[in-house]
């Protein structure tokens, strides 16, 4: 039961691992999700791939807002000048 399960996290990791762009948040996503799969039962392995997945995602999610509101403050400022 624990082989399958270890093989599809290790696969989700080395995919999520592809670049060193697409890290960011996944550090501290699979330490959290680490420990907490962990005190969940003995599940740190999945616990840290979700986590992983997890901090990726919020921290796309951060990127495009910043993006966003700099785009917003770029218009305003390129209309306000003459």
């Amino acid at each position: 039961m624990k082989s399958p399960l270890l093989a599809v996290a290790a696969a989700v990791l080395m995919l999520g691992a592809t670049s060193a762009a697409d890290a960011k948040g996944c550090i501290k996503g699979a330490i959290v999700g680490g420990v907490a799969g962990h005190y969940a039962g003995h599940h740190g392995v999945l616990g840290a791939a979700a986590g992983c997945l997890y901090g990726r995602h919020h921290a796309k999610e951060q990127q495009e807002q910043q993006e966003k509101q700099q785009q917003q403050q770029s218009q305003v400022n390129g209309q306000g000048k003459l």
